[in-house]
């Protein structure tokens, strides 16, 4: 990957299969294949929409899915960046691309639920405010 800006887009394209592979980074995983996790199909059916970074070069560094109850919520799913472009703010700026598009769809309110160790993203470096939330496992 080269240096240089990266550039975050609102329901940018990508493939499943650079999906997939970020997805194994960013939460060490194994790499699914399109056929069992096919994140384009996913996004275009369930989503409110997406946003995406990629670097000079092109490669997708950087994913954010926003999902929505088709009214005034919605939630960031699955936030995503490669271990070559942390600590570069993007995670910052897809959130942020997420939020000013969810409030030009007509939302109220953004959600997020994530670990403890993720509260300084989430809470002070992206400008969450924390509430409490229930969780059920299944």
């Amino acid at each position: 990957m080269t240096g240089g800006p990266d550039k975050i887009e609102w329901r940018g394209s990508f493939t499943s299969t650079e999906a997939n592979q970020l997805h194994a980074q960013a939460f060490e995983t194994r790499v699914f294949s399109d056929q069992e996790w096919d994140w384009v199909a996913q996004v275009e059916r369930h989503s409110l929409g997406w946003v995406t970074a990629r670097s000079s070069s092109g490669e997708l560094v950087g994913f954010v899915n926003v999902i929505s109850d088709g009214l005034v919520h919605a939630w960031i799913q699955d936030v995503m960046v490669a271990e070559v472009a942390r600590h570069r703010r993007i995670g910052v700026r897809m959130v942020h691309a997420a939020r000013d598009h969810c409030r030009e769809a007509g939302c109220e309110w953004l959600h997020v639920d994530f670990d403890d160790d993720h509260t300084d993203f989430y809470i002070e470096a992206c400008g969450f405010t924390p509430s409490n939330a229930g969780l059920m496992a299944l």
